[in-house]
């Protein structure tokens, strides 16, 4: 985890060490693609992967995978983890299998990089999410959770249908202007970064065949989020093409014309004190809730700007 003052210098709060461990909190003792979420109840929500790739080599499973990997492919997870906080310090947690709550999805292939927007007309968390059946194509599917955000109510349903029989996954939702906007990760070619806009949260998103990130390698885990007191949203996105890996950023007022702020490191956007980003989110903190962290990882920042 890390923080900034002004939203373009980042410094890690615990010098590049976890802040949670993921073998006390999963299924599988390894956790991947956090997101985190603002609740309407200003509660803190986060929602992980529930899946650990090296295992095998951990001595925790004596197999590669789960499951066979020809049958249901690289992964083959089936859950989530789901935490709650009120300081990004103190959390609870609950695991989510959909497999275990669901009667007819034994065949999930796998279930990747949850996140969680706030539904106002149902009044609780959607949970949308990365997920195929077998070894088959990856596509967007959502679920609601209950108020507790503690396990899935209802059944995965298909949250926007690529036009091609191409994986997609990592979707991204943000409401700006009236409009919700999804980011997502198309496989039609080399890996990168799509959007399609809808009027409503869970349904009749319009396909947009522009490539909204500015790299030529692969990419994936787009988040996209709001500098504070101005008009202007960064889109931020894993590019896992590179070696090593580093994040890419994009600003816009508009969601259609984008400008480039180059890599972490290689323009405005710093990573202070951390290397080899993976699939993260940046969220808005008040001043207190900002020097309460850093007091709490003994982290010496000032944040005047917030």
């Amino acid at each position: 985890m890390a923080l900034s003052s002004d939203g373009y210098s980042f410094t890690d709060i615990n010098n590049g060490n976890p802040v949670i461990s993921g073998d006390t909190i999963s299924m599988q003792k390894g956790i991947r693609d956090p997101h985190i979420m603002r609740g309407p109840d200003n509660l803190f929500y986060m929602t992980m992967t529930d899946l650990h790739i090296y295992a095998h080599r951990e001595g925790l499973r004596n197999t590669e995978w789960e499951r066979p990997r020809n049958e249901f492919g690289w992964g083959n997870n089936r859950g989530f983890v789901l935490m709650k906080s009120t300081d990004l310090i103190n959390w609870s947690h609950t695991t989510a299998a959909i497999d275990e709550t669901f009667a007819g999805y034994d065949s999930i292939g796998c279930a990747w990089a949850p996140q969680t927007i706030w539904d106002d007309k149902e009044g609780k968390p959607m949970l949308y999410y990365s997920m195929r059946f077998y070894d088959g194509t990856i596509r967007l599917f959502f679920s609601y959770t209950n108020i507790e955000f503690s396990k899935l109510e209802t059944e995965p349903k298909l949250l926007f249908q690529y036009p091609k029989d191409q994986t997609y996954i990592d979707g991204d939702i943000t409401k700006a202007n009236d409009k919700f906007h999804l980011f997502y990760v198309a496989h039609d070619g080399t890996p990168g970064i799509k959007q399609a806009v809808s009027s409503s949260i869970n349904e009749g998103y319009s396909y947009d065949s522009v490539w909204y990130d500015s790299e030529a390698v692969k990419c994936e885990a787009p988040n996209i989020w709001k500098r504070i007191g101005e008009d202007k949203w960064v889109l931020m996105y894993d590019i896992y093409g590179l070696k090593p890996a580093n994040f890419g950023f994009r600003e816009t007022s508009d969601f259609k014309i984008f400008t480039d702020l180059g890599r972490f490191n290689e323009g405005v956007m710093k990573a202070t004190n951390f290397q080899i980003p993976k699939h993260g989110t940046v969220i808005q903190l008040t001043k207190k809730e900002a020097e309460k962290l850093a007091k709490y990882w003994q982290l010496e920042m000032t944040f005047d700007k917030l």
